[in-house]
């Protein structure tokens, strides 16, 4: 069997689905960071267990849930707005049954959901990230879009996941975005700061490594939203995806917009002179 893990912050609406969808699992962990709506109500009366601690940034939030004492030595990690199908459930308990597997984590792809659909393209599909992993073989880095680092091999699950990032309504995701573009801004710095460009990794053939260079390059590049819409719309197809692709090209390149005028804020603050 396999524990679950779900990490929450005023999730009534996104919760019921998804540990709908998780029903399979005896042992599901949801780690609230002091809720104010019904989470820990609807947590309860499914019958997960909750662990509450106050939120300070995500990293710590994240470390300190893989401490709170698991049933099984696997954990799938969702988040609250991700619905786990019968498929990608199948799979996983296939693997972590199999003892002649040498992996400590594995990554899943998912499909964006947006206006009823599956944004394919704009959504910069596929898209792999960690969803299921030896606890003790996990540790974090940054504070904001944690890169996981993996003591062990890691494995890639056939099977998708569906993120429904839009369940609580636009306001609420332009509420968050901006509060990310905060931190994705002080991360920039960072890495303006210390210089230098993992220019191998441009060219890896590891996705994530790619993923992560290609990021810090966009941080060093004029016109860097007007650069992500033609880059989602045109090389990654999003014209392809219609008006809800369309839609979602926009929103993407106002979030790189804020980032990037949030560095700009910063480094003006560091020299003195007024936003």
């Amino acid at each position: 069997m396999i524990s679950v893990l779900i990490l929450t912050y005023n999730e009534e609406v996104n919760l019921p689905s998804c540990l709908a969808s998780l029903t399979w699992s005896d042992d599901v962990v949801v780690f609230d960071s002091f809720s104010s709506d019904r989470t820990v109500e609807i947590a309860r009366a499914a019958g997960a267990r909750v662990v509450q601690r106050a939120f300070d940034n995500e990293r710590n939030q994240r470390t300190e849930s893989l401490q709170v004492g698991f049933k099984h030595p696997w954990v799938y990690n969702p988040d609250a707005d991700e619905i786990t199908p019968p498929e990608l459930r199948d799979e996983m308990l296939q693997v972590v049954g199999d003892p002649r597997r040498p992996e400590a984590a594995y990554r899943v792809r998912f499909r964006v959901m947006f206006l009823g659909k599956w944004i394919r393209n704009s959504s910069l599909y596929p898209t792999w990230v960690v969803r299921l992993f030896r606890p003790e073989k996990v540790r974090f880095e940054r504070d904001i879009n944690l890169r996981y680092v993996i003591d062990g091999r890691e494995g890639r699950l056939r099977h998708h996941f569906l993120h429904y990032s839009f369940r609580k309504g636009l306001s609420e995701w332009f509420r968050k975005h901006n509060r990310y573009s905060d931190a994705e801004a002080r991360e920039a710095v960072k890495a303006l700061r210390a210089g230098g460009l993992d220019w191998r990794g441009l060219l890896s053939i590891d996705a994530v490594r790619r993923r992560a260079a290609l990021k810090d390059l966009s941080f060093r590049v004029p016109f860097r939203a007007m650069l992500i819409f033609v880059y989602l719309m045109l090389v990654r197809g999003g014209l392809f995806d219609g008006p809800a692709g369309w839609t979602y090209c926009r929103m993407r390149a106002y979030y790189e917009f804020l980032i990037g005028i949030k560095v700009r804020e910063h480094q003006m603050r560091e020299r003195g002179i007024p936003a």
